[in-house]
């Protein structure tokens, strides 16, 4: 069974960093676009990052651009997001995600989304 699981949340001042890992088991997913998205209390879920399955193509939201980078692993089944100068704005649960769509490179839409992780929350502190 394919299984995702985010590692590396916390509780971090505002202009600190923080790593988050999701480590990817069950299947590979070497062919799949991975996905970061962060759900705030009383807010919609968003796609903060995503990459596609070569890792040639990213996509960032506006509110993370510059300050955040994913990356991905295929050799260790695992994606990253970096994590830089967070606001506490930043604080939320972040989910990893895999998908597969035939022709998109990503996709920013959590239903293009086929696995999900449990989330980690991220806290930043002002």
């Amino acid at each position: 069974q394919a299984q995702l699981v985010e590692s590396g949340g916390g509780l971090v001042q505002a202009g600190g960093s923080l790593r988050l890992s999701c480590a990817a088991s069950g299947r590979t997913f070497s062919r799949y676009y991975m996905g970061w998205f962060r759900q705030a209390p009383g807010k919609e879920r968003e796609c903060v990052a995503a990459i596609s399955w070569s890792g040639s193509s990213t996509y960032y939201a506006d509110s993370v651009k510059g300050r955040f980078t994913i990356s991905r692993d295929d050799a260790k089944n695992t994606v990253y997001l970096q994590m830089n100068s967070l606001k506490p704005e930043d604080t939320a649960v972040y989910y990893c995600a895999a998908g597969y769509k035939s022709g998109s490179d990503w996709s920013r839409e959590p239903h293009e989304y086929r696995h999900w992780g449990q989330g980690t929350q991220v806290t930043v502190s002002s």
